[in-house]
């Protein structure tokens, strides 16, 4: 009985996609318009590299929103969670971001570009 209702619970259980960081590589071209991965090189928006675990809003040399100011101070940091929201609906996970990005649809491809953040930090 034991083992019906455990093969039944594994069966029904959601399988966890594969983070696949060279397809996050591709995804975040759409980025480096605005973003730099390059320790010390800087664009219109903040500088990327080591942003995974890093403070929110604590690159030096940008001019943060307020609200991202205000979060930062209140010890946020950018963990896997917070990246996914930003990066599906900026505007929607902090409101008064300056971020104009729309956004990304494809939970893939979130979970992609955040192992691709993490694995260029090294």
């Amino acid at each position: 009985m034991l083992r019906a209702g455990l093969l039944l619970a594994l069966l029904g259980a959601t399988p966890v996609a594969a983070q696949d960081a060279a397809n996050g590589g591709k995804v975040f071209r759409k980025c480096m318009a605005c973003h730099s991965l390059a320790k010390g090189v800087d664009r219109i928006g903040p500088n990327l590299h080591a942003i995974a675990g890093r403070p929110v809003a604590s690159e030096p040399r940008y001019a943060y929103s307020a609200a991202l100011r205000d979060l930062g101070g209140e010890g946020a940091v950018w963990d896997d969670e917070r990246l996914g929201a930003f990066l599906a609906d900026p505007k929607a996970a902090i409101p008064g971001t300056k971020m104009v990005f729309a956004g990304l649809k494809d939970e893939g491809d979130i979970a992609d570009i955040i192992a691709y953040l993490k694995e260029t930090a090294e």
